[in-house]
């Protein structure tokens, strides 16, 4: 059942902004670039988390956090600890043994506890599982994902966290009885735009800068409830790259001008506007974190002044159980 635009009148009192945030590190790259290469691409990529969360909560704004289970660990064997056992050894073969003192791009517990912690309350939800392994694969059956969805769970639930909301890996998304199964209750599909169609390649990229240069505008999305109980709020927009020599083609404001396009659209009908993103392309280059400074500032202007919700992952799916608006927080921004 989708919620359509008429339907999202009767939930939402005003447009709803949500903002999901891939917390991965080096797992959402580990088939793709060694540490070194990791570094250079992104640096301070660790640092940038604690920044991205201390502009959030400046911001007084709600976010949903989907974390890799194994940042989580306070230490691990790598690929041979117990904990990834029945997981492909071809995807574990490049996971490091340490811990967060010996692997911070591997291990980031204090982080995860920080979320946890944080004011406003952030929705710390799931990506993936333990070790970010792409569900699609071929070798990732249904036992195989069940295992690196439980492991992932379990690494969360050792801190407190039991996750509700959850991203699958690259958006190739699988085996959804699985997470209506173990207590998931929303996820993010792939978004009803050209490029996430397209897909993480060359030709996607190529798609979303034409999409960029073209000032396309992102679109609002409604709910869905994919399984019973299971709802799916798939992204209006994902900042993805933002190294320099992509803003030589692509000027950085044009991120700014798509959002603030997306948002009025999901204003006059009154539907979500979802942004997603990775820390690490706030780490790519000096103008990549003030471009999204910019966004969080209108963000949170256009939410004081009473034009929109924000809302996390959660909060979205809490709304639609419920069948009806929840009541406006006193102090604007806190939502969970």
């Amino acid at each position: 059942m989708r919620v359509s635009d008429n339907g999202a009148s009767n939930l939402f009192e005003r447009a709803v902004v949500v903002l999901s945030i891939d917390t991965e590190q080096i797992w959402g790259y580990l088939d793709l670039m060694t540490e070194t290469h990791f570094r250079r691409r992104y640096p301070d990529a660790v640092a940038t988390h604690d920044r991205l969360l201390d502009c959030l909560c400046s911001a007084n704004i709600s976010a949903t956090w989907t974390v890799v289970g194994g940042l989580s660990l306070s230490e691990s064997a790598g690929a041979r600890d117990p904990r990834m056992a029945g997981l492909p050894p071809s995807w574990l073969a490049r996971v490091s043994a340490g811990d967060e003192a010996s692997a911070p791009l591997w291990y980031a517990r204090s982080f995860v506890t920080r979320l946890l912690h944080a004011r406003p309350a952030q929705d710390v939800g799931l990506h993936g599982g333990l070790t970010h392994l792409i569900w699609r694969s071929p070798e990732v059956t249904s036992e195989v994902a069940r295992r690196e969805l439980l492991g992932g769970m379990r690494a969360l639930e050792e801190i407190g966290i039991r996750p509700r909301s959850f991203v699958y890996p690259r958006d190739l998304d699988a085996h959804h009885q699985l997470l209506a199964q173990h207590g998931i209750q929303v996820f993010r599909g792939r978004g009803p735009i050209t490029s996430e169609k397209v897909g993480l390649n060359f030709a996607g990229s190529v798609t979303r800068v034409i999409e960029e240069l073209c000032r396309f505008t992102p679109p609002p999305v409604w709910p869905e409830e994919f399984l019973p109980g299971l709802w799916n709020v798939p992204p209006s927009l994902f900042l993805y790259s933002m190294r320099a020599s992509r803003s030589h083609i692509a000027p950085m404001r044009l991120r700014l001008d798509r959002v603030r396009q997306g948002v009025e659209v999901a204003i006059r009908c009154r539907g979500i506007f979802h942004l997603a993103l990775h820390p690490e392309n706030l780490a790519e280059s000096d103008r990549a974190f003030p471009a999204f400074e910019a966004i969080t500032d209108h963000l949170a202007r256009l939410r004081d002044r009473g034009d929109v919700e924000i809302l996390s992952m959660s909060t979205v799916a809490d709304r639609v159980k419920g069948g009806h608006p929840a009541p406006v927080a006193a102090s604007a921004g806190m939502v969970d």
